[in-house]
């Protein structure tokens, strides 16, 4: 009797260290806890490239992508990103140090994925991390240049378009660059601006040129953004007030 009793305590501790989780188990939650957080800084509406994906996602420390297949966010299922992701757990009792794992998951990138959605395990693809090149920059608007070429008119004086128009094609401008020129009231403005994306703030610049005046200026960041109509040779020929 004394032996069976003996025996009971060391039965329950067995049992106990049964329901508790593994550190292990705990640094995998972690890992798909670093692989949720990933997919939150890639979530959003705007359209991107499968590309543009993979190198948003190549950038967010301690993430590795290993895989990425789909076209663009906006096509078919959207993009699927392989990420291989750490987590580490210690317990005092259990552990002689600290447990560190490695774990692989999915996360989609589309329109209609969800905000913290959960991530898919998944088996680590063979191979090395994929490397991305870096975004192409976006032409420089030639700010400086511009306000150098454009003609000044004296007061009393006739603005010629076509005399503006040769002074644009003097700037020698990046083909990613589109120029718009409208002449309306005696005055001509002039729209550079750089193909946006449709959600972030477009690069843009305005002038105008009108007699006793030459005036090149770039819209504020809310005038810029789609659907404000700050980047329009409406606005480079009547000014936008700065909002309040």
């Amino acid at each position: 009797m004394r032996r069976l009793l003996l025996f009971v305590p060391l039965l329950l501790l067995i049992a106990g260290c049964g329901a508790v989780r593994s550190s292990e188990s705990k640094a995998t939650d972690a890992a798909r806890e670093a692989a949720r957080e990933a997919g939150d800084r890639l979530h959003g509406r705007r359209p991107r490239t499968a590309e543009e994906v993979g190198r948003s996602a190549s950038a967010i420390d301690g993430v590795e992508v290993l895989r990425v297949t789909g076209t663009s966010t906006h096509d078919g299922d959207g993009v699927d990103v392989v990420i291989r992701t750490s987590g580490s757990a210690y317990d005092e009792w259990l552990d002689v140090e600290e447990v560190v794992v490695r774990r692989c998951f999915a996360v989609r990138v589309s329109p209609t994925s969800e905000w913290h959605e959960e991530p898919r395990d998944v088996d680590c693809p063979d191979g090395r991390a994929l490397t991305f090149a870096p975004a192409p920059e976006p032409p420089r608007l030639p700010y400086e240049e511009l306000g150098a070429k454009l003609p000044r008119v004296p007061r009393g004086g006739r603005v010629d378009e076509a005399e503006v128009r040769r002074s644009l094609a003097a700037l020698d401008l990046d083909p990613a660059i589109r120029t718009e020129v409208k002449t309306d009231g005696g005055r001509v403005g002039v729209l550079l601006s750089v193909k946006g994306n449709g959600f972030d703030p477009q690069d843009c610049l305005l002038a105008r040129v009108r007699p006793g005046a030459t005036e090149v200026w770039v819209p504020t960041r809310i005038q810029r953004m789609p659907g404000e109509g700050g980047c329009s040779v409406g606005n480079a020929l009547d000014r936008q007030p700065p909002p309040h």
